[in-house]
């Protein structure tokens, strides 16, 4: 569990990022959520869209993936959202959170 400070700094860290992945009209699939893996294991946080054809729930949806991903929701917002997993392997760790 991270902190709202914590959360503050992945936020801001996230501002500049670009979405990398969509979810489409298909809505969560486990190939969704297999890439979304891989992805979070080098990168540690990411921003995903929400295609208005998946008519899903943004909040709703992040703490879903969140849950499946054994990660932290950092911000839902509009049609994108944040999430944040510390990397299972020391050479991809690059984010060093505030302290709690």
């Amino acid at each position: 569990m991270i902190t709202g400070k914590q959360r503050a700094y992945l936020r801001k860290m996230a501002h500049q990022l670009e979405p990398i992945f969509q979810i489409g009209k298909e809505g969560v699939t486990d190939a969704f959520i297999d890439g979304l893996n891989k992805a979070l294991t080098k990168r540690e946080i990411v921003k995903v869209h929400i295609l208005e054809t998946a008519m899903l729930d943004t909040r709703d949806t992040c703490n879903y993936v969140a849950e499946r991903l054994g990660a932290e929701p950092v911000q839902a917002i509009g049609n994108k959202f944040i999430i944040y997993r510390k990397s299972d392997e020391e050479k991809y760790r690059k984010i060093e959170l505030p302290r709690k």
